[in-house]
This record gives structure tokens, sequence and C-alpha cells, in this order.
């Protein structure tokens, strides 16, 4: 470096990867065509749930009993919940793909 003085996160970011390289932790590097199915996943999951909120918000609509709105609502968060788990595993495993550095 040029000497500047480095911020707290670069500080951070030299501790948290020194504490990786410790403890045998590498990185892995996406190539392009991970980074890119990566982002399909994210824009499909993210259209599910603008779906999901849609249809949940068109559905209570025409309800005005406090029990039957919970459980709409619960429903709800219980599926959105599951499409976010279902991206993250999705993401994850493409990530395992990675070559390791």
């Amino acid at each position: 470096m040029d000497g500047a003085p480095k911020s707290a996160y670069e500080l951070a970011m030299e501790r948290l990867k020194k504490q990786d390289a410790d403890a045998g932790v590498s990185e892995r590097s996406l190539t392009d065509e991970q980074k890119n199915e990566i982002a399909e996943v994210r824009k499909t999951y993210s259209a599910k749930l603008a779906q999901e909120e849609i249809l949940f918000k068109s559905k209570t609509q025409g309800y005005v009993d406090p029990e039957a709105r919970r459980e709409l609502e619960a429903n709800y968060r219980r599926d959105v919940e599951r499409i976010n788990h279902e991206r993250d595993r999705k993401i994850e495993k493409i990530r395992e793909a990675a070559p390791r550095e």
C-alpha cells in the first residue's frame, strides 16, 4: 500500500482473512458461469417471493376474521421461509462447486 492509514473495515477484513487462514479455510473464486447461475437463481426466487406476496395480499383482502387472517399470515411466512431456504440451498450448492484457491 501507499502507507495511508487503513479503515476499520480494512483492518477487520484482514483479521478475518487471517483467522480463516489459521483455521484452514480457503477462499473460493466463482467462475463467471457460477456468478451467472447465482444471479439467475436469485432472480427466479425473487419472482417467486413477489408472486407469494401478491397472492397473500389478494387473499387477505377478503378476510375480516382475525383468526383466519392469522392463519393466512402464518402460511405466508412459512411459504416465504421455504422459498428463501430453497434459494439459499441452491446458491450454496453452486458455491460448493467453485474451485479452491
